[in-house]
């Protein structure tokens, strides 16, 4: 499958900023099933930009912008072929041990309810495989979809006791349920075509590690294993490790930030 991706971050600040910094993981790589036909990234400022590699082994940019500064547009353009893959994880860069990702943080901190939930849900299942696709599909049955932005700084439990959940809280809520069943997980982002061809921000699923299989993709949003429809750009603990904009200001002032990104494919 050949996906199309625009996906434009605007930030705009009440007073103008002296200085931008911000490290940019919005770059797929090549793997064994997805091939990036062709990819950029456009500022409308005068910048320098750097290309390097976080703790995690993902691609960043990092962003440099001198003021003033009163807004700032970041513009990524692009297209890539995937391939089905079954959801399993081939040829990316690794550079961290799997027990890493047993790891809780702030944003999924290990939880009774969900520790339960996941209990239950995988009580009946045969293998580890066998628990996290069990594990998906009641993560996916049990809310409503959220289209809308995330709410920033929520965390896995917060989510978990409301009736709707955005990508960003599903994968983190599962991300939670698989290390409390003893398997390593992350969180994922990048971009998919499974909710429309607009939304306010990049699609996030999750990746829990099998022994003798390696990583494996799980998509509560979906209830499957992402495949062809989407693009793998970054991973990490949770959502904040690997979002596709981070950084600091140098500056008085509060920002706006407007998001908007369009996926688009083609067989």
């Amino acid at each position: 499958m050949r996906l199309s991706i625009d996906h434009r971050t605007v930030y705009r600040f009440s007073e103008p900023q002296s200085r931008l910094v911000q490290m940019l993981r919005m770059t797929p790589e090549n793997s064994h099933d997805q091939t990036v036909a062709r990819w950029r990234i456009d500022v409308d400022c005068d910048a320098r930009m750097r290309r390097g590699r976080d703790g995690f082994g993902n691609a960043v940019t990092m962003l440099y912008a001198e003021g003033p500064i009163a807004d700032i547009e970041i513009a990524v353009r692009g297209e890539v072929l995937t391939s089905h893959s079954d959801g399993v994880v081939r040829g990316v860069n690794e550079v961290l041990p799997p027990a890493v990702f047993l790891r809780a943080t702030e944003a999924t901190p290990r939880d009774p309810d969900i520790a339960a939930f996941a209990a239950e849900a995988t009580g009946a299942a045969d293998g580890a495989v066998g628990k996290l696709h069990a594990l998906n599909r009641a993560v996916n049955a049990r809310f409503a979809v959220d289209r809308t932005r995330p709410e920033p700084g929520l965390s896995a439990a917060a989510a978990f006791a409301r009736p709707a959940a955005t990508s960003r809280d599903l994968a983190q809520i599962f991300t939670v349920a698989a290390r409390s069943l003893g398997l390593p997980a992350r969180y994922v982002s990048g971009y998919s075509v499974v909710e429309g061809s607009l939304r306010p921000t990049p699609h996030g699923w999750a990746e829990a590690h099998v022994d003798g299989l390696g990583w494996v993709g799980f998509d509560p949003f979906t209830g499957r294993s992402p495949q062809e429809e989407s693009v793998r750009v970054a991973a990490a603990l949770d959502a904040s490790g690997a979002a596709p904009v981070a950084g600091s200001r140098l500056g008085e002032g509060e920002e706006e930030l407007d998001v908007a990104v369009t996926v688009s494919a083609a067989q």
